[in-house]
């Protein structure tokens, strides 16, 4: 079987979370190792043949694999290279005899091995490195799901998410992209806007004509006029030359206008005259210039209460307001919180050269209690950092510090702890894993996610606290 083809179904298959893969020729030390590990409540395959296939390895979809034999021979280190250079994504570790310590060590140095261990294997520590091991597996098999769910929203260009609110939000540009009508896009700062109007027009007949963005509240108003229609030679004091404005950049294409609110109301009169005649004429010109243009306006603020101050005119709003598009709240569709991080982890990772690949469950956790008042644009920001200085593949809850990203705002008095100076660090870490079952609903996936642990490693705890008397106030099985 072709490498490329082991690496093709790997991909496709579901390995099992609990599954160990053990590789020893010999059957004393191979069926101790596996009773040892089966005893910690996995699910162990013992492997003798020295060298297994690639297609047993497929068919018995480990989670992790520890190898006692067969890499220490022939090619075997030349496997583990071609695994890792696809990123099969399965932690191997290696169990070195005295004299294969060198070759071992130089399999992790060389991170075609997750760890290595010299004989003989201390038990505790042996487990450690597999729990550590299964967290990354996890951790790794979510990443490839959410870059699968990427994908499949791949049409819409750069906007994310499978929540509710933005499969209506898809569902409306797939409405209104083909057509030629104005569309008004409402929503709070940083909630994508720019990137709607963008997407409205890839999808739509104009996608190979230029799409034009012009922010209406960054631009002096003494300039506004110029940069919309343009200017000839002379036009005034610094007008050296002829230049074109934004609507005859955009002629055949799309002209977004972005804080539409925010545009002088005399200006607002002469952009509904260009609306309604096609045409426009430059600064200092008497010809008029027909124009092509789609029109997109995006604005912040309530489009009737912006009415109401005089900030918008009416007849204006009624001429851009064919099709309306609002956007959520990034608090409000924390369903996509996940799926949207890892995406900005991808693209920010690939923009700056940086090794991160996904985010642990710990991080993705801290990201779902933060209130985000800067929606995605602000967690563009905080992943970004997360990246820049993340030095390996998965982001780790600290990397987000200092930004108070783990401020709970408004939490209620359930929700806290309070604990005096001077408690046990064993009785801290109990009561706040009763807390939060308590607060799961006795859901135990969801407590370890939320206190960044594994499943394996909450079960241990609990085990550990009815070996000691401590169950009473752990909340029972349901």
């Amino acid at each position: 079987m072709l490498l490329c083809d082991f690496m093709l179904n790997f991909q496709m298959m579901s390995l099992s979370s609990r599954r160990i893969l053990v590789v020893d020729p010999d059957a004393t030390s191979g069926e101790a190792l596996q009773k040892l590990i089966a005893s910690w409540g996995y699910d162990v395959v013992l492997e003798q043949n020295s060298s297994p296939d690639l297609d047993f390895i497929v068919k018995t979809a480990p989670a992790v694999i520890i190898d006692s034999s067969s890499l220490f021979s022939g090619d075997g280190i030349d496997v583990l290279r071609e695994i890792r250079a696809q990123q099969s994504g399965i932690p191997v570790i290696l169990l070195a005899e005295s004299g294969t310590v060198e070759l071992a060590m130089r399999a992790v140095q060389e991170e075609v091995a997750y760890h290595y261990f010299e004989k003989p294997i201390e038990s505790n520590r042996l487990r450690a490195v597999l729990d550590r091991a299964l967290e990354l597996t996890d951790a790794k098999r979510e990443n490839e799901l959410l870059r699968r769910q990427l994908q499949d929203r791949g049409a819409f260009g750069e906007l994310v998410g499978n929540s509710a609110p933005m499969r209506e939000v898809y569902s409306l540009v797939e409405q209104v992209a083909p057509s030629s009508a104005s569309v008004l896009i409402t929503g709070e700062s940083g909630t994508g806007m720019e990137l709607v109007a963008r997407t409205i027009h890839h999808l739509s007949p104009r996608r190979d004509k230029a799409f034009i963005g012009i922010n209406c509240s960054a631009i002096p108003e003494t300039l506004m006029e110029s940069e919309l229609f343009g200017h000839e030679k002379g036009a005034f004091t610094g007008a050296a030359s002829r230049r074109a404005g934004c609507f005859e950049l955009a002629d055949g294409g799309t002209l977004l206008l972005d804080e539409i609110a925010e545009m002088p109301p005399l200006l607002q009169a002469k952009l509904l005259r260009v609306i309604e005649e096609r045409s426009v004429r430059r600064l200092g010109s008497r010809k008029e210039i027909e124009v092509d243009v789609r029109l997109l306006a995006a604005t912040n603020q309530d489009p009737a209460e912006a009415v109401g101050k005089g900030s918008l005119r009416e007849d204006l709003l009624y001429r851009l307001n064919v099709f309306r598009i609002h956007l959520p709240l990034l608090k409000d569709r924390k369903d996509d919180l996940g799926l949207l991080a890892q995406y900005l982890v991808t693209k920010l990772a690939e923009k700056h050269s940086r090794p991160a690949r996904f985010l642990s469950p710990a991080a993705i956790s801290a990201l779902q209690f933060h209130a985000w008042p800067g929606n995605v644009r602000e967690l563009r920001n905080v992943i970004e950092r997360a990246v820049i200085i993340c030095s390996g593949e998965q982001i780790e809850r600290h990397h987000f510090a200092p930004y108070p990203i783990d401020q709970r705002e408004r939490l209620r008095s359930e929700d806290t702890i309070t604990l005096p100076v001077g408690t046990p660090l064993e009785e801290v870490e109990r009561q706040m894993i009763v807390r939060t079952l308590q607060k799961t609903k006795n859901n135990k996936t969801r407590a370890a996610e939320l206190l960044g642990i594994s499943l394996k490693t909450l079960h241990n705890k609990l085990n550990l606290y009815r070996e000691r008397g401590q169950f009473e106030d752990v909340v029972r099985e349901s």
